[in-house]
């Protein structure tokens, strides 16, 4: 997003909290701030990568959620901002279908054993299989990514902690300049919606946000050639969906053997058969943890599936996208290119 202030010449650029390109600080850093009845962790958390959830990139916002934090050499008195470019991600979101179906999978899986099937357990690998087993599934289909109600929550908040940070940028003579772009994904539009009604409660304390519609500064502009830009990326198009041995290495991965020690291990601890699992199921597994934390606020059994050596090796599992082994030297640098040459564009915010 982008603010810009056109008297002057002094650019301040900054990566807002709701960015996860911050690295993520350790659970007992986080843990040290809060009381100790207050503190839902995994150690795992380290390695969600983008599924890391806020609280733990950002240990404040379980403090206060609303208030600003600088640092306290960002803005000195000789230095005034007059633009903010940011590209901020979505709010917290549920699983996609894709993820909920393979999750379901899983259940099924540990649900199908009988009783007798128990006598051949380890006591811990029986508790656990037990405790997944009876853990609620909690997703459904329909939800397919859509932003949580915490999603909404982290967008208003985080539009709070920018215009108190840099209350001369967000004034409201500044409001109907702003302009938010997003893809067309729906957590991204409703993410941009949630951020507009962050500032309104901002401007207008205490009355209810209308609809985005009716906003001063009008709904966010869809533009997925720059926001979605490997689904225009040429490299990709010609060197990955039409060459079938494209992803070679991820499949290689997938079925190497460091991810296949994890399915062995896994598949003991849950007591099913190494037949019936998978990389792809083991990263569902791991990421129903960070997904239960961020969206429940609940340590679920699913984080004692996996100890720290196992979430080493899935988070490497984790840039597998088409997008990011094919397009990384193109449209990456392309893209950034595209947002930094909006920049010349005046009084606009993007998103």
């Amino acid at each position: 997003m982008m603010l810009r202030d056109p008297r002057r010449l002094l650019r301040v650029s900054v990566a807002p909290a709701a960015a996860l390109a911050v690295a993520v600080l350790s659970s007992l850093s986080r843990c040290s701030l809060l009381e100790p009845e207050d503190c839902v962790i995994s150690a795992l958390s380290p390695y969600f990568g983008t599924k890391t959830r806020y609280e733990d990139v950002n240990p404040g916002l379980l403090l206060d959620p609303e208030a600003p934090r600088r640092d306290p050499e960002l803005l000195e008195e000789t230095c005034t901002p007059v633009q903010l470019v940011a590209l901020i991600r979505h709010g917290t979101r549920y699983p996609t279908a894709k993820q909920i179906r393979k999750l379901r999978q899983l259940h099924g899986l540990l649900q199908a054993r009988g009783p007798g099937d128990d006598k051949t357990c380890a006591a811990g690998s029986h508790d656990l299989r037990a405790a997944l087993a009876a853990w609620p599934l909690g997703y459904a289909e329909w939800m397919d990514g859509q932003l949580v109600e915490k999603g909404w929550q982290d967008m208003r908040q985080l539009a709070l902690r920018l215009a108190s940070l840099f209350p001369a940028l967000f004034s409201f003579e500044n409001y109907c300049r702003l302009q938010l772009i997003t893809s067309s994904k729906h957590r991204c539009v409703d993410s941009g919606a949630a951020f507009l009604q962050g500032l309104w409660q901002h401007y207008h304390p205490g009355l209810p946000p209308p609809d985005i519609a009716d906003m001063e500064c009008g709904t966010p502009r869809i533009n997925d050639k720059l926001m979605r830009f490997f689904d225009h990326c040429e490299k990709l198009l010609t060197e990955v969906e039409r060459n079938a041995t494209a992803l070679y290495h991820v499949e290689a991965f997938k079925t190497g053997p460091e991810m296949q020690n994890i399915v062995k291990k896994v598949a003991a601890t849950l007591q099913v058969p190494v037949s019936n699992l998978s990389a792809d199921l083991i990263q569902v597994a791991f990421f129903t943890c960070s997904f239960d934390l961020a969206i429940k606020g609940v340590k679920s059994p699913w984080c004692d599936v996996f100890d720290i050596d196992d979430a080493k090796v899935s988070a490497s599992f984790l840039p597998s996208h088409p997008s990011v082994w094919s397009c990384r030297d193109t449209s990456s640098t392309a893209f950034s290119h595209g947002l930094l040459q909006r920049q010349g564009a005046p009084n606009s915010l993007q998103l």
